[in-house]
């Protein structure tokens, strides 16, 4: 008899998900860190030019190029900003260019080059705080939801009940809290961990809308029984952001 049934596919991938980002926060390189956040990058770029319905293959140059600036520019969000200015002067410039050609230069670019600042500014243990909100907002969602959820939170996410979705957030800023504690005070710990959960929520939202405009259940296949990169990471590309802004502002 099969102890995974149904769900063994993405039981085995979940594992090797796992064992892959804690061996890679235990290596706790530079350039392996950079290695491997650049293919989660490069291949949640790619699913959300096709769920943007872009089809202009050459922007995953650009994709790259920016990628690799930000393992020698020190400032790795700013790249974001700089992409922004470049691209508004290209429109200004030729008026056959599109806006929407930029979008996932916004998303997921902008959350994928905040993640990767997060672990230059604030070292590895950022990233495993960074883990532990976005994870324990999902799983605490969706047991919480699972238990008690009545109430639906949004037509976006149909199987999101509020229930869940604020058991989430109260289970994943605790938790958040004690990993926290290890870069910031406990009072900055808990605003950052309740704020990147709330964020996380809508980060999941988000990827949720441009599916369901897109008319299609998952990002990409590239994760057996999991779907795409970008349904694997939606919550950490808002998460990153909020988490490194407040602890500027706040640390």
């Amino acid at each position: 008899m099969n102890i995974f049934g149904s769900h063994q596919e993405r039981i085995i991938t979940g594992i090797a998900l796992v064992i892959a980002v804690l061996g890679v926060g235990y290596i706790d390189n530079f350039w392996l860190m950079w290695f491997v956040l650049g293919g989660v990058y490069l291949s949640a770029f790619k699913e959300a030019t096709k769920l943007f319905g872009i089809e202009k293959n050459t922007l995953f140059i650009y994709a790259v190029g920016i990628w690799l600036l930000s393992a020698f520019y020190p400032y790795g969000d700013d790249l974001f900003i700089l992409a922004g200015v470049a691209y508004a002067s290209a429109v200004a410039f030729n008026k056959n260019i599109l806006w929407k050609n930029f979008l996932p230069f916004i998303y997921p670019t902008a959350g994928m080059l905040f993640i990767f600042t997060l672990y230059q500014e604030y070292g590895v243990i950022s990233m495993l705080w960074l883990l532990v909100v976005v994870a324990m907002t999902d799983v605490g969602a969706y047991f919480v939801g699972k238990s008690i959820g009545k109430t639906p939170f949004c037509e976006t996410s149909p199987n999101k009940t509020m229930e869940g979705v604020i058991g989430g957030i109260v289970i994943s800023t605790i938790s958040g809290t004690f990993a926290g504690m290890e870069i910031v005070n406990v009072k900055i710990a808990l605003f950052v961990s309740f704020v990147v959960a709330v964020s996380s929520i809508f980060g999941d939202l988000y990827e949720s809308s441009l599916k369901r405009k897109a008319g299609v259940k998952d990002s990409g296949n590239i994760l057996p029984g999991h779907g795409g990169m970008l349904d694997r990471i939606d919550g950490y590309l808002f998460g990153s952001i909020v988490m490194l802004i407040f602890l500027r502002g706040l640390a």
